[in-house]
C-alpha cells in the first residue's frame, strides 16, 4: 500500500544519498529535482519505463520478455548493474539495489525480494 511505497522511496533516497556522497555528489543535488524529484517520478509516474519493467516482473513476466516488448529503454535495468558495482567497490550498504539486482540478474522471485526488503529491521535512516 501507500505506506510501503513511501517506505521504499525513503529507503531508496537514503541509498542514493550514501552512494552519491561517496562518489562526490552534493547533498543539495540529491535532495533536488535531479535526485529526489527523479526518484519520485520514476516510482510513481504512469509513464515511467522503469516502473513498467518492475510491474511486469511483478506479474511474473521475464526480464527478457518485458524488454523485448518495449520500444524505449528502461535505463534502470543496466544502471542497476553499475550501481551495484560502485556500491560493492566502496563497501556501501544498498539493500534495495542488491534485491533489484538479484531479481534482474540472478532470477530471484520478485515477491521474495520485496518481502525481504520490507521486513528488514528498523534502523535510523542516517546510520546506514
Amino acid at each position: 500500500g501507500s505506506n510501503s511505497i513511501a517506505a521504499l522511496i525513503t529507503r531508496g533516497l537514503a541509498e542514493m544519498t550514501r552512494l552519491g556522497l561517496c562518489e562526490g555528489a552534493k547533498a543539495g543535488t540529491l535532495m533536488g529535482l535531479a535526485g529526489l524529484g527523479d526518484l519520485v517520478l520514476t516510482c510513481t509516474g504512469q509513464l515511467s519505463r522503469n516502473r513498467f519493467v518492475g510491474q511486469e516482473l511483478g506479474k511474473g513476466r521475464s526480464l527478457e520478455e518485458v524488454i523485448a516488448g518495449m520500444q524505449e529503454v528502461a535505463e534502470g535495468v543496466k544502471t542497476t548493474m553499475a550501481v551495484k558495482l560502485l556500491a560493492d567497490r566502496n563497501g556501501i550498504e544498498m539493500p534495495i539495489t542488491n534485491e533489484v539486482y538479484a531479481v534482474l540478474y540472478e532470477g530471484k522471485p520478485v515477491l521474495q525480494a520485496a518481502n525481504e526488503l520490507m521486513t528488514r529491521p528498523l534502523r535510523e535512516e542516517s546510520n546506514r
